[in-house]
C-alpha cells in the first residue's frame, strides 16, 4: 500500500473515532441523562478530554490524512504529494498528544471514581478515590453513590470507551505519523490519474 493510500485509510478511521469521544464527553456532562447534576461533576470530566483531546485533536490530523492521501490545493505530483504529508506530519504529532491527553484523563478517571453524594457524611465526595481502582470489579460498592442515579455505571462506562478509543487513535496516529515521514522523503507511489 502506498503513504497516499495508507493516509487515506487511516484519515478516514481516525474521523468517526474523534466522534465517538466528542460524544461520549459531551454524555459524561449529563449523568444518567440529567442536566441538573453539572455543578457537581467530576473534575475529570470538566477536563473535557474527549472532546479536546481524543475529539478535536484527532479530527484535525484525521481529515490532514485524508487530504494528504488525494489531490489538495499543494497540486498534484511530487511535490504536491510531499507537501500535503509534511503537513499530515505535524497534525499526526498534534494528534499523538491529544490521544495521550484523552488517554491519561480517562484513565485517572476511572482509577479515581466519580464524585456523588453519598449516605455518610451526605456530601458530595469522592468514595472511591482511594481504592486505586478496585471498585471498577466489585459493583456492590457503586450503591455509595446516592446521587446521581447510576452515576458509577455511567462514569465507568464513558471513561472506559475514551480509554479505549484514544489508544486506538494513539496507535492510528503513531502509524500515520511514521506514514507521513516515509511520504515526504519518499514520496507517493500513485500515478498522476489516481486520487
Amino acid at each position: 500500500m502506498c503513504t497516499g493510500k495508507c493516509a487515506r485509510c487511516l484519515g478516514l478511521c481516525l474521523i468517526p473515532l474523534s466522534i465517538i469521544c466528542i460524544v461520549a464527553n459531551a454524555l459524561l456532562l449529563v449523568p444518567n441523562g440529567e442536566t441538573k447534576w453539572t455543578e457537581e461533576l467530576s473534575l475529570h470530566v470538566w477536563l473535557s478530554a474527549g472532546f479536546i483531546g481524543g475529539g478535536l485533536m484527532v479530527l484535525c490530523p484525521g481529515i490532514a490524512a485524508v487530504r494528504a492521501g488525494g489531490k489538495g490545493c499543494c497540486g498534484a505530483g511530487c511535490c504536491g504529494n510531499r507537501c500535503r504529508m509534511l503537513r499530515s506530519v505535524f497534525s499526526s504529532a498534534f494528534g499523538v498528544l491529544g490521544a495521550i491527553y484523552c488517554l491519561s484523563v480517562s484513565g485517572a478517571g476511572l482509577e479515581k471514581g466519580p464524585r456523588c453524594l453519598t449516605e455518610l457524611p451526605n456530601k458530595w465526595i469522592y468514595p472511591f478515590e482511594n481504592s486505586k481502582g478496585n471498585y471498577l470489579g466489585n459493583t456492590t460498592l457503586w450503591d455509595q453513590c446516592l446521587k446521581p442515579p447510576k452515576v458509577v455505571a455511567w462514569n465507568v462506562t464513558l471513561f472506559a470507551l475514551l480509554a479505549a478509543v484514544s489508544a486506538l487513535e494513539l496507535v492510528l496516529c503513531g502509524i500515520q505519523l511514521v506514514n507521513a515521514v516515509i511520504g515526504v522523503f519518499c514520496g507517493d507511489c500513485r500515478k498522476k490519474g489516481d486520487s
